[in-house]
């Protein structure tokens, strides 16, 4: 059984779809575009703070793989994701759709990085983590507070950053 690889992997799913919702969207509907960007950009920061707080301490403490292993790989790419995020946010939260360029380079960035997360990362977390272990940091991340990851795309100023 791999908890932690089918849990990863649901929410992986369940952004890339508000992500393409967002994307068909945007030129009909701008302020269902801005919900589903907004719903999504959260999720997706959500998600970064799971791996970075709760998954890779763990794993590295586990494998000993930290300075230059593969989480270090991930968190320079959490940090493009961020900024990615943050170029489409300022235009979307602005109520400007133009973000076709961003959304090709993080569209690039996620497949590449979803990949190299679902086949080596999370089944190596799996690997090292007892399955009741698994499910205990599950737990801890689903109670993660809000606070921690939802500022995006608000009415009121629309410009706050994660």
């Amino acid at each position: 059984m791999k908890p932690i690889t089918s849990f990863m992997e649901q929410d992986h799913d369940r952004l890339d779809d508000l992500f393409k919702e967002f994307q068909t969207s945007k030129t009909r509907d701008v302020a269902k575009a801005k919900e589903c960007f907004s719903e999504f950009k959260r999720g997706l920061q959500r998600h970064i703070v799971w791996e970075e707080e709760f998954l890779f301490p763990r794993f590295e403490e586990r494998t000993g793989a930290g300075n230059g292993g593969p989480t270090s790989v991930m968190r320079l790419e959490h940090r493009r994701i961020k900024g990615l995020l943050d170029g489409v946010h300022d235009r979307v939260a602005a109520g400007r759709m133009d973000t076709d360029e961003y959304e090709r380079e993080l569209k690039d960035v996620l497949l590449v990085h979803n990949t190299k997360e679902e086949s080596i990362l999370y089944p190596g977390i799996d690997g090292c983590l007892a399955e009741a272990e698994a499910a205990g940091l599950i737990k801890a991340m689903q109670a993660l507070p809000a606070e921690r990851f939802e500022h995006c795309c608000s009415e009121a100023g629309g410009n706050s950053h994660a």
